[in-house]
């Protein structure tokens, strides 16, 4: 980068320091985000963090550096604040994936069922859900139910098919997924391997069957940088959005991280495009100009609370 870029850069940072404190506000940020993105934020988390820390906050203005069902969740558990995403475009192919509509016909085609739904879906998805889980804690709120429970799960039928082989469960699956964790590729997972033969293999509980049965880890994102941070291992092959690499590597200077690439490209590494929307040109306009707004029709909220609130109870 040369000298003007780092110029333009810091000057960034620094109006949205300012306009930061000015606001009164916070920014929250997700793993995905891009590394400068995560360096500005004053808390950075995986999903269920990012929601148990937006409970608690204090501050009037939540900035939400990730994707939109994200600020959607901070607006439902925060109403009297006001909650900021600096690209409203910045959706999730999963939550995509779950329509509320063709959902709903789907839980009332199942009466006998009980709901639960992954928090990468949209607030009326999350109202027709008895509880809400993420990758941290899935495996955690399924066990809370009884054994004989009949089960929904939607919408990522990857983790949910994982979450079954762990529980002995057989949990009715809707047939939503990642666009991210769906095209690693195994062939090239296979490569790394024999190029790497001490690397331990990272993978997100999203990723397809065939790939988490080749790894020596499955976890969360949070699960997988802990793990990282704490294993004697000095490498690691990491399957899942490569803007966790960031965190790897600040936490851990002397170990090397590896993306895994996806199928049909030659690049290394596997970037959500609606992450990657959010830029600091952007998080300052937004700081700027206090817009977009996330914002969620109150009888709606009240209903997708319920299960977010169950959900946290259990973690």
């Amino acid at each position: 980068m040369d000298v003007d870029k780092n110029q333009s850069k810091e000057t960034l940072k620094k109006e949205i320091e300012n306009l930061k404190k000015e606001r009164g506000a916070v920014i929250l940020a997700h793993y995905y985000q891009r590394p400068e993105i995560q360096e500005m934020a004053d808390f950075i988390g995986d999903s269920l963090a990012l929601a148990r820390i937006a409970s608690t906050l204090k501050e009037d203005v939540i900035v939400m550096c990730g994707v939109h069902f994200m600020g959607e969740t901070a607006a439902i558990l925060c109403p009297d604040k006001i909650v900021l995403i600096p690209d409203e475009n910045a959706g999730c192919s999963l939550a995509d994936s779950c329509d509320p509509v063709e959902f709903e016909k789907f839980v009332k085609a199942h009466p006998d069922h009980e709901v639960i739904s992954y928090v990468n879906t949209s607030a009326a998805v999350k109202a027709l859900t008895d509880v809400v889980v993420t990758s941290s804690n899935a495996r955690k709120v399924v066990d809370s139910f009884p054994r004989d429970a009949k089960l929904i799960f939607g919408p990522d039928r990857n983790l949910g098919s994982y979450i079954n082989s762990v529980t002995g469960r057989n949990m009715l699956l809707w047939n939503g997924a990642c666009h991210v964790h769906e095209q690693f590729s195994v062939e090239k997972l296979v490569e790394l391997k024999k190029q790497h033969p001490a690397a331990k293999v990272l993978a997100h509980p999203e990723c397809k069957k065939a790939l988490i049965l080749l790894a020596d880890v499955v976890g969360s994102t949070a699960a997988l940088l802990d793990y990282a941070v704490n294993s004697e291992c000095n490498e690691f092959i990491v399957a899942t959005e490569s803007g966790i690499l960031h965190e790897m590597q600040r936490k851990c200077p002397g170990k090397t991280f590896i993306p895994l690439p996806p199928n049909d490209s030659t690049c290394a590494c596997n970037d959500c495009s609606y992450m990657k929307l959010i830029t600091l040109e952007k998080l300052r306009d937004c700081l700027r100009d206090m817009k977009p707004q996330v914002k969620v029709d109150p009888e709606l909220a009240a209903k997708a609370r319920r299960p977010i609130d169950r959900m946290l109870s259990l973690s």
